[in-house]
């Protein structure tokens, strides 16, 4: 999960860390071991009334893309820095780069001078850059940075864009509905009880709502919005995310498709740090972060398995971090010696497939919704209208 730690450093002063973390404890440790004093943690997921926070996110893949052009065009790091430095317009980005290129001038080497920056610079960056200064591949890194970013970009984009539809037709469905029931309904109400006469059961039920909602509508919306209230105030709150995130694990299906993507995210990042020359017990708990709590624990008896001089499949096999055809996969890379790359083929076969779920089910489910919102909204019309056909039945 997100938290957002208040720390106090020297020269730093109070700033504010974003951590992955099981827990407040846990990201109050990742902060203490950097350094800070830490002065409050809140769950950095709150809903937050204004967009200062966000609008002085730093650009971190903008950045990397930037640095790599110009690493790329002959220009020395300092220098690349200075001209970023340079040609930035916004002030919280600006001074950052400004204190990363003075503490290059201390004497610092790169990953060191990022490391005193945890809000603009993740841990997993910070290591991808330290890796590199010890193999002399900065350019090598950045783009195997910027790719990995990139690749997780895609994977994130196809997921919303294959919700988006079914969104806006529940959106749309919902509201026709409501229409209908809170204007239509009651309007037809009044012709029927002027008519008189015996309605059918369920036409009848429908104009009482008609009725009722007419007389206490004041009351019906000021529930409903106390309702969506409370939804909201939930959504925001660790304990009901989790609470609803370990329900939608348990649901067979789709609890096994997550499980996908959140391997799929993990192997892609430990290939990243094992082709950048990171060892892999440290790369395991680098990529900690990436998996739910229950998964994590899995991984940490999984690192302590290589720690003792167990091989990386069999710590995976027995930890149930890995499937059949990774199980595979991380054999072979185990016996070409080519763990990273295998890793990142491992990833690559579980976005693929990954995609095609999300492709499948969305074409099955959006005529599924369709014909249920289309029999919702039908079966309203039709009971409105029931009394009616009868009429005209009766009098022919």
């Amino acid at each position: 999960m997100r938290y957002l730690v208040k720390g106090y450093r020297e020269p730093d002063g109070v700033v504010a860390l974003p951590f992955d973390a099981a827990n407040a404890a846990e990201a109050m440790q990742q902060a203490e071991k950097q350094g800070f004093k830490v002065l409050s943690v809140k769950g950095g997921s709150a809903w937050k009334f204004g967009f200062s926070r966000r609008n002085a996110r730093f650009p971190l893949m903008l950045f990397s893309q930037e640095l790599l052009a110009l690493l790329d065009a002959g220009l020395t790091l300092v220098e690349a820095m200075e001209a970023l430095a340079e040609k930035e317009h916004y002030t919280d980005t600006k001074r950052v780069l400004d204190q990363v290129i003075g503490r290059l001038y201390e004497g610092q080497t790169f990953s060191q001078a990022l490391t005193q920056f945890p809000a603009a610079f993740p841990q997993l960056y910070v290591a991808t850059v330290r890796a590199s200064e010890r193999s002399g591949g900065m350019r090598d890194a950045l783009t195997r940075y910027v790719g990995y970013q990139s690749q997780l970009e895609v994977v994130r984009k196809k997921l919303v864009s294959a919700s988006i539809y079914p969104v806006l037709l529940m959106g749309v469905g919902g509201l026709v509905t409501l229409f209908l029931l809170a204007y239509v309904v009651p309007k037809f109400s009044h012709v029927y009880e002027d008519m008189g006469g015996d309605l059918p059961l369920l036409s009848r039920a429908l104009l009482e709502w008609g009725k009722l909602l007419e007389a206490h509508g004041g009351a019906i919306m000021l529930g409903t919005v106390g309702m969506l209230a409370v939804v909201v105030y939930l959504a925001t709150r660790l304990s009901f995310r989790q609470w609803f995130g370990n329900k939608l694990w348990k649901i067979p299906a789709l609890g096994e498709r997550m499980r996908l993507y959140q391997l799929a995210r993990f192997y892609r990042t430990l290939g990243m740090l094992l082709t950048g020359g990171m060892p892999a017990v440290v790369s395991l708990e680098m990529a900690s972060g990436l998996l739910t709590p229950a998964m994590r624990g899995n991984l940490r008896q999984a690192a302590q398995w290589v720690r003792e001089g167990r091989t990386m499949s069999e710590a995976m096999e027995a930890h149930h971090l890995t499937t059949p055809v990774a199980l595979r996969m991380l054999r072979v890379g185990e016996r070409t010696g080519n763990m990273g790359s295998m890793m990142e083929r491992i990833a690559s076969f579980y976005d693929e497939e990954m995609a095609r779920w999300v492709d499948w089910f969305t074409r099955l489910f959006e005529p599924i919704l369709m014909a249920v919102i289309g029999v919702v909204i039908g079966g309203i019309v039709v009971l409105m209208y029931l009394p009616i056909f009868e009429l005209a039945g009766s009098i022919q």
